[in-house]
Formats: structure tokens, C-alpha cells, sequence
């Protein structure tokens, strides 16, 4: 089995909206315009590939976007710095074929040199225990819970501090920025980050 995690491609995006849309309950559907949003704007939007097919997908954003989800935006009010999972997503042709942790490990390593945070949420309602069990194992401590709308499902706002961040702003982004390698490159299609004044890792706006 040949894997690649790599960058999503402009002309995979019908996949990955199918992907996405056949997935359920447990993600929140998307129309080719959120879509393509993503695509123009998420720094992180990568792809797995087995084989030459498309087998899942995960998008991120760091804080700074007019991204109008409630629970980005509650991330955005309580935290200066951060990388926010929107979406992952595994067609079900690959389930148990560990492309969850292995594209957690992937954002981790894109998050923990830019920022001292990673975020995500999940759902409560139906609460997954396989989901929670899944986050909490990968060091994600629950931070706060939301409900958007009276319709709405409940979540749990989930945030893992980085303690590599702080070496990594003290050593480079503090200095000159990140060496020019391959593999601690954005996505060209992103919007730049300038670096943010020094703060401790997973510090609060007061």
C-alpha cells in the first residue's frame, strides 16, 4: 500500500466534497462554495492518497480568518494563536486503516512550529465515545462546550498545548522565521501569519 499525505489539489475537490457529504451525521455537510472557501483559505487542506485513490482529507485554519463557524469563533475570542481542525474526514473504504492518527500527526507537526495550540471540537449529542476516547489519547483536554442554536447539537471545545511551539518561536520565529525546507512549508494558497508578539504557550486573552 503506497500512502501520501500531501496538499489537495484544485481539480480534487468534487472527491472531496463527495467525500465529505457521504460521510454522515458526525460531519456537517458542505456545498461547493464552502468548499471552495477552504480550498482558497485553510492553511492546512491535505489529502490522503493510497494507491493513486483518494481516501480522506483534513482541513485547518489558524486564528486571523473571517471564518463565520461559531466554534472557530469561540476559539478566536479565547485564544490569541492557534491551528483549528474543521474536518476529518475518511471515505469508508479506509476506515481502520489508522489515517485518523496518521493525519493528526501530520497537523501536529505543520501546528507546533507556528503556533501553541491545536483545537478542534466534537460532537456531544449523539456523543461517540470512540471519537472522545480517540481525542482525549491524542492529548486533547476539553476547554469549554456550546450549544450555537437551541436546534443545535452540543460540542466540546477541545485544545492540545504544543510545548514544542515555545522552543521553536525562541529558535526561529523570533529570528528570521522557519528554515526554507520542504517540509515546514504552508500552503502557497494561505494567508501569511505575521508573527505575533511572544506570549506563553496556550495563554488566554484576558
Amino acid at each position: 500500500m503506497a500512502l501520501a499525505i500531501r496538499d489537495v489539489h484544485e481539480h480534487e475537490l468534487d472527491a472531496v466534497l463527495a467525500i465529505n457529504n457521504a460521510a454522515g451525521r458526525s460531519i456537517l455537510s458542505l456545498d461547493k462554495a464552502q468548499l471552495r472557501y477552504f480550498f482558497e483559505h485553510a492553511d492546512y487542506f491535505r489529502v490522503a492518497e493510497i494507491d493513486g485513490h483518494l481516501a480522506g482529507f483534513l482541513i485547518a485554519l489558524r486564528e486571523g480568518s473571517d471564518y463565520a463557524s461559531a466554534n472557530y469563533r469561540w476559539f478566536c475570542e479565547h485564544y490569541p494563536q492557534f491551528v483549528y481542525i474543521d474536518r476529518i474526514v475518511i471515505a469508508s473504504t479506509y476506515h481502520r486503516h489508522g489515517l485518523g492518527r496518521i493525519f493528526y500527526c501530520d497537523v501536529n507537526s505543520f501546528a507546533e512550529v507556528r503556533v501553541p495550540l491545536l483545537a478542534c471540537e466534537v460532537f456531544l449529542e449523539p456523543r461517540d465515545d470512540v471519537v472522545v476516547l480517540f481525542h482525549g489519547t491524542y492529548g486533547f483536554q476539553e476547554v469549554g462546550q456550546q450549544r450555537t442554536t437551541p436546534e443545535s447539537r452540543q460540542v466540546s471545545l477541545l485544545a492540545k498545548e504544543l510545548p514544542s511551539y515555545a522552543y521553536v518561536r525562541d529558535t526561529y520565529l523570533e529570528h528570521g522565521g522557519l528554515p526554507e525546507l520542504p517540509w515546514l512549508a504552508g500552503r502557497q494558497s494561505s494567508p501569511a501569519h505575521p508573527v505575533q508578539p511572544r506570549r506563553l504557550a496556550g495563554e488566554r486573552h484576558q
